[in-house]
């Protein structure tokens, strides 16, 4: 059984008399005073590195623009011919995300430990996915890390830039039924009450329907709002539990894929990803059985994985992509057709490149014409729930005026 390695903190000196210090993983203290030998460093101290203790947080602490801005220095520093292990000295001093840069001086430490910056970065997979951790290794490969960082630092810029629009559009109509749903709250539980009490007071008779309506769910509202609260909680916990499932997932993203508004954005947003993301990885030497594995794990839907795994097995049995890629309809005709094209000329990472720009300008399109959409029937729909409950309460008044009036 092999021995398991621990991190050990050291120092050493180096033949100019220069001071470095990192962490190190070995199985011992002479492990790590052989490993410095080996690069021709004096060691100082080498000491067990301390357990530390962290607080649990909520998600990895590191924004996208955190991990994009890092792509970009990083890249510019190779490029101008800094060691890897200095590069990332100076940007984990420096980062403004502090929980960054502590992940960055990490990985300083595992490749100043002999590990390559692919495998160190591996060990961050919520801060370093498959798709930033594959081009890494291929750059290293291929000794063109500087390109393929500038590569990795359009394509994230791209995609965030993507999400963001769909998200964008999204959170209107989420916060107009947010301070809808406040709206009919308020006048349900503190409104609505005041109405009851003076037609009670008036000592009509029998109310009418649509009041009659409003004045009974005024009263489980105010009477069963804390089952209601712990009903709606149970609803979305059960709805979150089935999308844990694989059955569940595949459904969900199925439909909303079917969506007479919004699915025409996500289908414009699956090609604009896939193309961006296939086009980045194959331009960077990534063979294409692995490019496609990555893409479908990046996928973000269960449907668009599914489709790209089977284009995949249907590759590695020796078919184009292409006639596959067709069979699953995931892509428009006119996209497969250009990804034939770009197979035949032998520029299919050219042209992916381009198919994704240009989706990407359709995606901007869309979003805009659903927000154009979407905003006039917010404003119906918030004037026909609130104007129903204001008119319903003031039908009475309006018999009983008449009633004086005759």
């Amino acid at each position: 059984m092999a021995a398991q390695t621990k991190a050990f903190i050291w120092e050493a000196r180096t033949r100019t008399g220069e001071v470095k210090k990192g962490v190190m993983e070995a199985e011992s203290e002479e492990a790590v005073h052989n490993k410095l030998k080996l690069q021709q460093l004096s060691p100082v101290l080498v000491k067990k590195q301390p357990i530390q203790l962290t607080l649990p947080t909520i998600g990895t602490g590191v924004k996208v623009n955190d991990i994009v801005v890092f792509t970009r220095l990083f890249a510019t520093m190779i490029d101008a011919g800094l060691p890897i292990v200095q590069c990332l000295e100076i940007l984990s001093t420096q980062a403004e995300n502090k929980r960054f840069g502590k992940i960055l001086a990490q990985i300083r430490g595992s490749v100043e430990g002999g590990l390559t910056l692919s495998d160190a970065m591996k060990r961050f997979p919520k801060i370093f996915d498959q798709l930033f951790v594959n081009l890494v290794a291929a750059g290293e490969a291929g000794g063109i890390l500087d390109t393929i960082l500038q590569r990795l630092s359009v394509h994230l810029e791209k995609n965030q830039k993507l999400i963001r629009r769909v998200k964008g559009a999204m959170s209107y109509p989420i916060i107009v039924l947010c301070i809808a749903a406040v709206v009919v709250v308020v006048l349900l539980t503190k409104v609505i009450p005041v109405f009851e009490k003076m037609f009670k007071d008036f000592g009509g008779g029998k109310l009418p329907a649509p009041t009659q309506f409003v004045i009974d769910l005024s009263y489980a509202m105010r009477n069963y709002l804390p089952y209601i609260v712990v009903g709606g909680i149970l609803l979305f916990a059960g709805w979150r539990a089935i999308l844990r499932t694989r059955k569940g997932r595949l459904a969900w993203d199925a439909m909303t894929l079917k969506l007479p508004v919004l699915g025409n954005v996500l289908r414009k947003t699956v090609v604009a990803r896939f193309t961006r993301t296939m086009g980045t990885l194959l331009s960077s030497g990534v063979p294409i059985l692995d490019a496609m594995e990555i893409v479908g794990k990046t996928a973000g839907n269960t449907v668009v994985q599914d489709g790209i795994m089977f284009v995949r097995a249907r590759i590695s049995e020796g078919k184009d992509m292409s006639t596959p890629l067709m069979e699953t309809g995931l892509m428009p005709p006119m996209v497969v057709q250009m990804i034939s094209v770009g197979e035949q000329t032998g520029a299919l990472d050219a042209m992916l490149t381009k198919i994704a720009d240009f989706y990407e300008e359709e995606v901007d399109v869309a979003v805009a014409s659903m927000t154009s959409m979407i905003e006039p029937l917010m404003m119906v729909f918030l004037g026909t729930v609130v104007g129903g409950l204001v008119i319903a309460m003031y039908l009475p008044i309006f018999e009983m005026a008449g009633n004086i009036k005759s």
